[in-house]
């Protein structure tokens, strides 16, 4: 009783609960009226100007040309999709920069601590170099210093007869799908059928402690699958297309242009010196004692890495590496330095075409949003999935 009676006394403003609440609404309407004020402010200076606030606009002609596209388009195609053909393009920058800045990454970190002294002293050499350095100095090296220095399309010559380097970009062999639904069908089944098979010989594996050789035998059956796909069909999946030079462009095969090889060298060989540091301190923050008794037991260095040390470090290594794979992600933006047409980039010429600033600033800004959180929400499933498990 005599405790109720104390609680009930306490003043509304000494209150934890309720102080906590109050600032949190105070918040909350300060932030409110803040946003209104700016948007209000915005709204007026469009209609001082003319202007009207809508995203109607999108359906409007856009009436320029885009260079380096993944998707079809021209410009008689509306600013809808010329948006989308930059999005596309922001998408091929950050996927491919995060796959190949991962791997660089990883290698360096490796490297790093490495008992070879060239080894361990180049890689220490890379990092140093490429991450005191700014992004977009290293962004306008690759471009100005290197790629448009090549060879000129018409003294351009052939490396094995497929291969051309010029400053009009790289040109090579690629892979054409045949459209056989048999072989997409037998292919898909195989990599299913090969990942369970490898899945079951694996525990096989760990319960009976006799070698099942799971990675093999998953290859295995992903081979039959093939195999069996080519007998059905007697044909292959894909078909090869040879580039050829014909008068001041390619046919045939595939092509990267200056620009996107620049934007990707440049945010690649930056972001990983970052992630390659990341993966060094999450290895040597495992426990010695862990790699020594690895040692103990009879496994190379090599194996001690594989089995013992990156499964630990890799628990420390994903948050801080999810914040670089954001920060390349953002990054993608200095494409526009270089002529390259990606969101930035086909948005800011859309703004000087139809006068439609806040609109298109509000696309950026949720193009950006959208991204930034799929990419987090992918990382921290991942590091649900490899965190320490307590009981």
């Amino acid at each position: 009783m005599a405790n109720g009676k104390i609680e009930a006394s306490v003043p509304l403003w000494r209150n934890r609960k309720f102080i906590r609440v109050f600032w949190q609404i105070v918040f909350l309407i300060v932030l409110f009226l803040v946003s209104a004020y700016f948007i209000n402010n915005a709204i007026q200076g469009l209609n001082r100007a003319g202007l009207s606030f809508g995203f109607s606009f999108l359906s409007s002609t856009a009436s320029f040309a885009i260079s380096d596209i993944i998707i079809e388009y021209t410009p008689a195609d509306s600013y809808f999709r010329a948006l989308l053909a930059g999005f596309m393009n922001t998408m091929r920058v950050a996927f491919i920069g995060i796959i190949l800045t991962t791997i660089i990454g990883v290698l360096v970190g490796v490297a790093r601590l490495s008992s070879n002294w060239l080894v361990r002293v180049l890689s220490g050499a890379y990092v140093e170099i490429f991450r005191n350095t700014p992004v977009l100095v290293q962004i306008f090296f690759w471009y100005f210093a290197f790629f448009l220095t090549l060879p000129r399309i018409q003294e351009v010559e052939s490396v094995f007869g497929v291969f051309y380097f010029s400053n009009r970009g790289f040109a090579f062999p690629w892979l054409e799908w045949n459209g056989s639904m048999v072989w997409l069908i037998l292919l898909i089944g195989g990599v299913v059928l090969g990942l369970v098979g490898r899945t079951i010989l694996l525990r096989k594996q760990i319960a009976s402690g006799k070698r099942t050789y799971p990675l093999l035998s998953g290859m295995a059956i992903f081979v039959l699958a093939c195999v069996i796909a080519g007998v059905v069909t007697g044909e292959g999946p894909w078909s090869v297309s040879v580039p050829s030079l014909e008068g001041v462009g390619f046919s045939g095969g595939n092509r990267i242009n200056p620009e996107f090889a620049a934007i990707l060298c440049g945010l690649v060989f930056y972001t990983a010196t970052y992630i390659a540091e990341i993966v060094r301190g999450g290895i040597l923050a495992v426990p010695k004692g862990q790699i020594e008794a690895a040692s103990a037991l009879g496994l190379n260095s090599g194996k001690v890495l594989r089995f013992v040390t990156f499964p630990q470090a890799i628990r420390m290594i994903i948050p801080p590496v999810t914040s670089q794979y954001l920060g390349l992600t953002k990054n993608s933006s200095l494409a526009i330095a270089v002529g390259y047409f990606e969101i930035l980039a086909v948005g800011n010429t859309i703004m000087n075409q139809a006068g439609k600033v806040l609109e298109i600033i509000i696309i950026w800004m949720l193009v950006y949003l959208t991204l930034s959180l799929i990419t987090s929400l992918i990382m921290n499933i991942f590091n649900h999935y490899t965190r320490i498990v307590e009981r």
